[in-house]
C-alpha cells in the first residue's frame, strides 16, 4: 500500500501561504532543490487543487527554456512522469499530459488509491491537503522550514485537528531551510 504524502515549503511560524505570497529564502537554493527531486522522484500520483496544479503546471514545460539547470531539467523529466489529479469544480482542462481533473475530493477514493497503488501520492497545498488530513489520509507530513516569519496566511496545519507526530528524519541546509520529516503514530 501506497504512503500519502504532505509536503510544502512552510514559514518559521508555520504559514504554507504566506499573505503577500513569499515564504522567505531556501527552497531555491540547488542543494535543497536536488533534495527535493530525490525525495520526490518515486511518487507516483500528485493530488493538486487547482491553484496549486496552477503553480506546478510549469514543470510540463520547464525543460525547454534555455539554461535550465541539470537540477531544473530532472525535476521537470520527474514531475512529468507522474500522474496528476486535479481537484476543482471551476477548472475547465488541464494542460499537462498524465493530468484528470476531479470535481470533489473524495476521501474513499483516494483511499482506494493507496490500497492499490506502487507508489506513493503527496497531496500538495494547504487547502486541499486540509481535507485529506481531516479524513486520516495523510500517513507522513514533509516539512520544508524557512528562515522567515511572515506573520500570517495559509497554516500548514489546519485548524481542528490534532495529530500525534512521530519525527523520523531531520536535514539542515546550508541556506538556513531545515527539513523535517513526520510519520503519523
Amino acid at each position: 500500500m501506497a504512503q500519502l504524502i504532505y509536503s510544502m515549503i512552510t514559514s518559521l511560524d508555520g504559514y504554507a501561504e504566506a499573505v503577500e505570497g513569499d515564504l522567505g529564502a531556501g527552497a531555491q537554493d540547488r542543494e535543497v532543490h536536488t533534495f527535493i527531486n530525490d525525495l520526490f522522484r518515486p511518487v507516483g500520483t500528485y493530488l493538486y487543487g487547482r491553484r496549486m496544479y496552477e503553480t506546478m503546471v510549469y514543470w510540463e514545460t520547464a525543460h525547454t527554456e534555455p539554461g535550465q539547470p541539470p537540477h531544473i531539467q530532472q525535476y521537470a523529466r520527474d514531475w512529468q512522469s507522474a500522474e496528476k489529479i486535479v481537484y476543482s469544480t471551476t477548472l475547465g482542462a488541464v494542460s499537462s499530459a498524465k493530468t484528470r481533473i476531479e470535481r470533489t475530493f473524495d476521501p474513499d477514493a483516494v483511499r482506494k488509491l493507496k490500497e492499490e497503488s506502487d507508489h506513493d501520492l503527496t497531496v500538495d497545498g494547504p487547502n486541499l491537503a486540509a481535507q485529506a488530513i481531516s479524513a486520516g489520509l495523510v500517513d507522513e507530513y514533509h516539512l520544508f522550514i524557512t528562515t522567515s516569519v511572515v506573520g500570517g496566511g495559509k497554516r500548514f496545519f489546519p485548524d481542528g485537528v490534532r495529530l500525534d507526530l512521530e519525527l523520523v528524519e531531520e536535514r539542515t541546509f546550508d541556506s538556513g531551510l531545515i527539513y523535517a520529516r513526520y510519520r503519523t503514530r
